[in-house]
């Protein structure tokens, strides 16, 4: 997947995964598997070329880069689906 080509799905997925800390947790949020759910991740990531998570049997935390990259994509989906509500 090229840059060009992640869309808002992976975009929310990532930030789904990141609130609640848990692949399983965000896949129901989503309505979603968690196997979809992590194979959407690992495509986000190769197509960023960064890891955006620490994953562990465990636990999911985000990475350095994975803390920067949402602090930036967070905000801007916040505007994309504000635009969307007033259209």
């Amino acid at each position: 997947m090229a840059i060009s080509r992640i869309g808002l799905n992976e975009l929310e997925a990532a930030l789904a995964v990141a609130r609640r800390g848990s692949f399983r947790q965000a896949a129901i949020d989503l309505n979603v598997s968690t196997s979809a759910l992590s194979t959407t991740i690992a495509k986000l990531e190769t197509a960023i070329d960064t890891r955006l998570f620490n994953r562990t049997p465990r636990s999911v935390s985000l990475t350095e880069a994975g803390t920067l990259y949402l602090q930036q994509v967070g905000p801007a989906l916040e505007n994309i689906r504000a635009a969307l509500g007033e259209v």
